[in-house]
């Protein structure tokens, strides 16, 4: 299907729009904190649009609606899970950050366990932003662009992607990824809207006559637990540690709610963003699953989301949907090129301890973006040969992060912990994924089952026993000094209302909005229980 002037001349406002907000905020970057944290100015919307954008991101875009094509829509426990995290972020997590005054998520553990354990976790959380994030959303927009622009070669297509985006976040830093990231989420969900319109326009509206066309366990989230795509008890011990370790304690999403003005700012922040994520089991799960009857012969469950958009969309509306496939990609590009360089220079080089002169941040900072963008431009290459994208994504995160969670969990609720018991659990927990990875890739190799359960299952037993061992170690040395951990755990007067921004009655209060999204998460599970 070949884009006509109206599709092409949507995609170029676009991407102009998008380069004249990075120009425009250029110019206020004279400082480290202005480049990576924006000078902590940020209100609630940016903060909530730019979390949802950051997130939604060509992977998820591609990757729920292929999974949903394949499986069903179990696959959006892990956006409803989103919401249940961060309402979990608002009351406990946020707080004790913004309290702190960190400038990395990582550099809260050099507080509370000193810098190896900082250094280690940064290094690790960089890795998973460029080589799995980063890279996996370019790898994404490039398989629509492919099926729309039949030709179009991958390796440039991967560098144009990664070197546009790049160009306006070395540019304007954390100001210019959210102020971008506002209208990327705009874009974003209206043209996943017109997808989802055009699918059930397709059954004429008819919820039953949609439900009819599909085998009952396609619409079915509560799967059992042998299923081999999500399992009931995978959502229950997996998915909370997946979710907590990439939405509470990941820099490319905390780093906005770091950016903050307030912390009532950022709770409500957090709250709009836990409503938007509602919306993909709508916008992409079920879109993709009503797409298994509509378009029965696709290989591969990836390309259900480029084909729905070539076989659906009238004339006009496909530069829409790609421009919505653009921002999604942008939005994720963007957050993690900076938060990475941000990782690298108050973490690594340590610039506030050098007292390096603001120009010198911002050309060093710059020049590290600049590094992960031929990163993210070739690592797509090796990720091709994986089978399936969202598969790609989740079993990374499920053998890298038990350790992480274990250890933020434990620092923010218990002022036992040690750092001893802090370095025990991250090598126990790396060892031990890696053992399993490495019998994962022999067992296949020698076409035999490797007899574990569903990732998502080892991730929740495997958080488990790191915690275990922490608690061991820890309790098998000295207590650290109570002076030393008090200012970084949770207190009883952090949940409370915190500082609100201005707004009527008692939904002001964010507990409200909490409550409120907890039960609607309850409503739609048990709706398509």
């Amino acid at each position: 299907m070949a884009l006509n002037a109206i599709d092409w001349t949507v995609i170029v406002v676009y991407l102009v729009v998008v380069l004249a907000i990075g120009a425009a905020v250029t110019a206020k970057v004279t400082s480290g904190q202005e480049l990576f944290l924006a000078g902590r100015s940020l209100g609630f919307v940016a903060v909530g649009l730019s979390l949802f954008a950051s997130n939604i991101s060509s992977t998820t875009i591609i990757g729920v609606a292929g999974a949903a094509y394949k499986s069903g829509i179990s696959v959006a426990h892990y956006e409803l899970m989103a919401a249940l995290i961060l309402v979990f972020m608002a009351l406990f997590t946020i707080p004790v950050f913004l309290r702190v005054r960190i400038t990395t998520i990582p550099e809260y553990l050099e507080k509370r366990f000193g810098s190896f354990v900082c250094k280690y976790v940064s290094a690790l959380t960089i890795f998973l932003s460029i080589f799995v994030d980063t890279a996996g959303s370019v790898y994404a927009g490039v398989l629509v662009i492919q099926i729309l622009m039949p030709g179009v070669p991958f390796l440039p297509a991967c560098i144009a992607l990664a070197a546009f985006a790049g160009l306006y976040t070395a540019a304007g830093g954390l100001r210019a990824v959210v102020y971008t990231d506002v209208v990327q989420a705009i874009v974003l969900l209206v043209g996943t809207g017109v997808i989802a319109y055009e699918v059930f326009a397709r059954f004429d509206f008819s919820w039953a006559q949609a439900v009819a066309s599909l085998p009952a366990d396609k619409l079915s989230m509560v799967r059992p637990l042998d299923d081999p795509q999500l399992p009931w008890l995978g959502v229950i011990i997996g998915l909370p540690v997946l979710g907590f370790f990439y939405w509470g304690t990941n820099q490319y999403i905390m780093q906005r709610v770091l950016g903050a003005r307030s912390l009532g700012e950022a709770r409500w922040g957090a709250m709009l963003a836990a409503a938007l994520k509602l919306l993909p089991l709508f916008l992409m799960a079920l879109p993709g699953a009503f797409a298994y009857s509509l378009l029965p012969h696709l290989d591969n469950g990836d390309q259900v989301f480029p084909a729905m958009i070539v076989h659906f969309l009238p004339a006009g509306l496909t530069g829409l949907v790609l421009a919505g496939v653009i921002a999604a990609i942008m939005s994720t590009i963007d957050s993690t090129l900076n938060s990475a360089s941000t990782l690298v220079m108050y973490d690594f080089v340590k610039v506030e301890e050098r007292g390096w002169e603001p120009k010198r941040v911002i050309f060093y900072g710059r020049l590290a973006t600049a590094f992960f963008i031929l990163i993210a431009a070739f690592w797509p290459l090796v990720i091709r040969d994986f089978p399936g994208l969202f598969n790609y994504i989740q079993q990374v995160f499920s053998y890298a992060v038990p350790p992480i969670a274990a250890i933020f969990v434990l620092a923010l609720f218990w002022p036992r912990m040690t750092t001893a018991g802090a370095i025990a659990s991250l090598v126990f927990g790396h060892g031990l994924g890696v053992v399993i990875l490495a019998w994962k890739i022999w067992a296949q190799g020698q076409g035999i089952a490797d007899g574990l359960p569903h990732f998502t299952i080892v991730a929740g037993l495997t958080t488990g026993l790191c915690a275990l061992v922490a608690v061991g170690v820890s309790l098998a040395g000295a207590p650290p000094p109570p002076e030393q951990v008090e200012a970084q755990l949770w207190r009883r007067g952090d949940g409370g209302r915190g500082g609100a921004p201005s707004g009527a009655g008692v939904w002001s209060d964010f507990r409200w909005q909490a409550a409120v999204i907890v039960a609607l998460v309850a409503g739609l599970i048990w709706a398509f229980r």
